[in-house]
């Protein structure tokens, strides 16, 4: 009996002594994370609870039903799992992610967070100078720049009827042309002062004229033999290193060509913010109170004070309330937004009439806004950065900007259009009204011979 209670007691203490170790073990390792859900609200007893702001931008903040779902909504599960806390999501409620008014007050998001209405602010919240003095942030969580979104055919230039010559400038036509008839020349010259090439020396003939040097020219641009034949030593050196040269020309052609009709349309005529501001056609503004626009406020460079007292002047036409205001009016109408270049990366992976310029400026991240004194900013922080090493990041970003555009490789390597090879056509149709009209020439003069000589 004393033995059977013994190992009951054993037994007992056992399992008792696992329970606690496993209960110590998740409390040491709270990195464990499920699959972050937006339901999934932490209603865990004896965690804190924060007051989480937002903003509705897609794809950070969207409304699915009753509930709120997007990127920043499953970084805030993760964190929340990582740090055990819960929380509780509000919209802000003026719409604005925080800038100063005109009573010193600061609106928005950051404002919220002064006023402790909000403990944290997880949203597309980029980290100013000006903020910063007034609240603290976390490491970014993404990083940005500002672009500029435009429409595709708002910008695109027409296509040249004489599309076939753009593998080309025309300094390299201009050159190619000076080669060809340098090296007609050359060939007719060394020719004539070879004797190699004097076949016939009693008849003084040579084959090698200026025209048939030009014909021989011709030819090997082509990649076919044309006569005459060179015998000539000398003759043949000039011709080798002809071939030569307008082998690599036309693999140089054929490989810019094939670019240039894979890429389906011409270079954007707005690469920079320099160019658009010099263009005349599309307006241009950015959202109204961002930290883009006293970005160009604040900016020293000329091009930028340019594009500051341009949206300044027309404020009430070209600044927007909201992204989703400013992406519509890009698709509707003559106009180019100025904003955060990773939007413009959705917006264009979203509308496929949609493009963003190459030029980005003012490199920023988006972080997670606290108060000064607030003890999660440091937590905060040290989670996004494990986040980011185990690539959980990348793989929101990845999922959130995935693009739906699912023609746009079809459309990349399409049929050609008919302007693309109209040129091509116009050349080939002179080419041979020229040749008709040598014809008839050459029947008109022979004809005049002919009675001529028979009076």
């Amino acid at each position: 009996m004393d033995k059977g209670l013994h190992f009951t007691l054993c037994v007992v203490t056992t399992v008792l002594l696992l329970r606690e170790s496993s209960q110590a073990g998740e409390e040491k390792d709270p990195e464990v994370l499920a699959a972050p859900k937006l339901d999934s609200r932490r209603t865990g007893e004896g965690l804190p609870t924060l007051t989480v702001t937002t903003i509705l931008e897609d794809p950070y903040v969207m409304v699915r039903g009753a509930e709120l779902e997007g990127y920043c909504m499953e970084l805030l599960a993760a964190l929340a799992g990582m740090l055990r806390f819960q929380y509780r999501v509000k919209v802000v409620g003026d719409g604005q992610y925080g800038a100063v008014t005109a009573g010193g007050n600061w609106s928005g998001m950051i404002g919220e967070i002064l006023r402790r209405e909000a403990d944290i602010a997880v949203a597309p919240l980029t980290v100013t100078s000006a903020r910063e003095e007034v609240v603290s942030f976390t490491t970014p969580f993404l990083q940005t720049g500002i672009g500029i979104l435009l429409r595709k055919d708002s910008t695109s230039q027409d296509m040249s009827f004489f599309h076939f010559l753009s593998p080309f400038s025309k300094e390299t036509w201009t050159a190619l042309l000076f080669a060809y008839l340098l090296t007609c020349f050359c060939l007719f010259l060394v020719a004539r002062l070879s004797p190699c090439e004097w076949n016939e020396p009693k008849n003084e003939e040579n084959h090698f004229t200026f025209l048939n040097s030009l014909w021989f020219g011709a030819g090997a641009l082509a990649l076919q033999g044309a006569t005459p034949r060179p015998q000539a030593l000398s003759v043949r050196v000039i011709a080798v290193v002809w071939w030569l040269f307008t082998l690599a020309l036309l693999a140089a052609y054929i490989a810019n060509f094939t670019a240039l009709l894979g890429s389906g349309s011409e270079q954007l005529p707005i690469q920079t913010f320099e160019d658009l501001v010099k263009q005349r056609n599309l307006e241009f503004g950015t959202l109204e109170g961002s930290s883009t626009f006293y970005y160009f406020k604040n900016s020293k460079n000329p091009i930028h004070q340019m594009i500051y007292e341009y949206m300044e002047k027309r404020r009430e036409h070209v600044l927007v309330k909201t992204y989703q205001e400013a992406v519509q009016r890009v698709m509707d109408s003559n106009y180019a937004f100025i904003g955060e270049s990773i939007s413009q990366d959705l917006a264009a992976a979203r509308h496929c009439n949609l493009i963003r310029a190459p030029e980005v400026i003012g490199a920023r991240g988006f972080g997670i806004a606290t108060t000064q004194a607030s003890p999660w900013t440091k937590p905060l922080s040290i989670a996004v950065l494990k986040l980011r090493e185990a690539g959980d990041l990348d793989y929101l970003r990845n999922k959130w900007w995935e693009s739906s555009c699912l023609r746009q490789s079809r459309d990349r390597w399409g049929p050609l259009e008919p302007p693309a090879l109209g040129g091509l056509f116009l050349t080939l149709g002179i080419g041979l009204a020229l040749g008709v009209l040598a014809a008839l020439a050459e029947l008109s003069s022979s004809s005049r011979r002919a009675a001529a000589h028979a009076k």
